[in-house]
């Protein structure tokens, strides 16, 4: 899974219709080039492998007043779809190589309906409680003055504030933060002041 098809595929998504520049601009100023080592090239080539997949549409665009002729970019039903299998899994799936892929999932979160969106977030909590359990048992089996224990704990720390941070997550999403897909701005507003 890349973070830069999810990252590229949102951008569009959320723009309806921008040029490439656009799209760099607002995935640089989120600063995925340096979480996701999405640099200016890899969005351009991006931008092109997706439309080659048919993930989104390019236009082309003829030189005007407005400035010289270039591609405006489009997401597609196809892209649509990709961009959500992407975004559940970044937010349902534990992957410790690939932290970029939560971290852009999270860009996008209220691109999902609430009850969906703490779903994947339960999901999440169940695989970091299979990687927690998959790192404990060995350090309680190493040696007290095997270095590696130190690698162990930091893996089993690492689980533990996961784990607490997710569901302080879902907490404030069940407490109406934020505006989720479907839900209009003053019904969320509601649902965080209510009870």
């Amino acid at each position: 899974m890349s973070a830069t098809r999810l990252l590229v595929l949102g951008g569009v998504r959320r723009s309806g219709r921008a040029h490439g520049y656009t799209v760099r601009r607002e995935l640089l100023s989120w600063g995925s080039d340096e979480w996701a080592h999405v640099n200016p090239g890899s969005i351009y080539h991006a931008l092109r492998q997706l439309a080659k997949e048919g993930l989104l549409h390019a236009h082309d665009v003829e030189e005007s007043d407005a400035g010289p002729p270039h591609v405006d970019y489009e997401i597609t039903d196809a892209g649509r779809e990709e961009f959500l299998r992407l975004l559940r899994s970044a937010l349902g799936t534990v992957d410790v190589r690939h932290p970029e892929m939560l971290t852009a999932g999270l860009g996008f979160l209220t691109e999902l309906p609430r009850a969906e969106a703490i779903a994947l977030l339960r999901r999440r909590l169940d695989g970091l409680a299979a990687w927690r359990a998959s790192v404990s048992p060995p350090a309680d089996a190493l040696d007290p003055g095997d270095h590696l224990r130190e690698l162990l704990g930091w893996w089993t720390h690492s689980a533990d504030a996961a784990t607490a941070w997710t569901h302080g997550l879902i907490e404030r999403l069940e407490g109406g933060a934020y505006v989720m897909a479907g839900e209009a701005p003053e019904s969320a507003a509601a649902a965080g002041t209510a009870g």
